[in-house]
């Protein structure tokens, strides 16, 4: 195994599962808040990567994007479990939770941000290895943020959305998260590999996540003076 790709895999893997973490650590500490104990019974509400790793979804996934050359990185950690009957106010207090986690990777872009100016006034450039580490963490944390607050059940967004449902329509809503993953990873990723190879130009996650995700990049790297 060369060191050109342990050397890659290092500066994927550190910002995946640093965003990965704390987006579903998130999730457990404002459920906690909020009166639901069933992710700090699981060992859930922690920052400990080992907890929220998730196999395919926080190692092969990724290895699988870096390898097939994709041109985006994507990943996600075991779902947080939370039992939001527990919850005080199970509807809206729902909302917060759901929200927790993207808010949290929008936090890490913008930490991100600063440290890389930070980096940069230090002299950073005699350290390529850390200003590519947060510039993908900036990217990496604006994907899953706009990615998780799609509308589509099972991930975050779908809560928020599904607070202001009757309850009828809520439960219908909600019970399509069964089968939400299989349809996302066909949809949002395979599809566009697909794409990519036999060029018919059905760019779903371009369009919906990528796209969106690199203009308020740049948007944040132009504050702090780099194009």
């Amino acid at each position: 195994m060369s060191p050109f790709f342990l050397t890659q895999t290092a500066l994927f893997a550190i910002p995946v599962i640093l965003a990965v973490t704390f987006h579903e650590a998130a999730h457990g500490f404002v459920a906690l808040h909020f009166g639901d104990e069933t992710a700090k019974n699981a060992g859930r509400v922690t920052l400990n990567p080992i907890k929220h790793v998730d196999l395919f979804g926080t190692i092969i996934l990724p290895l699988i994007l870096i390898l097939s050359n994709a041109g985006f990185v994507f990943g996600y950690a075991k779902p947080v479990p939370v039992d939001f009957a527990a919850l005080r106010n199970p509807r809206w207090n729902m909302i917060w939770v759901a929200a927790a986690g993207p808010a949290m990777n929008v936090a890490l872009a913008l930490l991100s941000t600063g440290l890389l100016y930070g980096a940069q006034t230090a002299g950073a450039q005699n350290s390529p290895f850390v200003a590519n580490v947060l510039l993908l963490s900036i990217e990496l944390n604006l994907v899953l943020a706009i990615f998780n607050m799609l509308p589509l059940p099972p991930l975050d967004g779908s809560k928020v959305v599904a607070a202001f449902l009757p309850n009828a329509l809520m439960r219908a809503y909600l019970s399509l998260g069964r089968y939400g993953m299989t349809f996302l990873l066909l949809v949002l990723i395979v599809l566009p590999l697909l794409s990519e190879r036999t060029g018919i130009g059905l760019d779903i996650f371009g369009i919906l996540v990528q796209r969106p995700a690199d203009n308020l990049a740049r948007m944040l790297l132009s504050l702090i003076g780099r194009s």
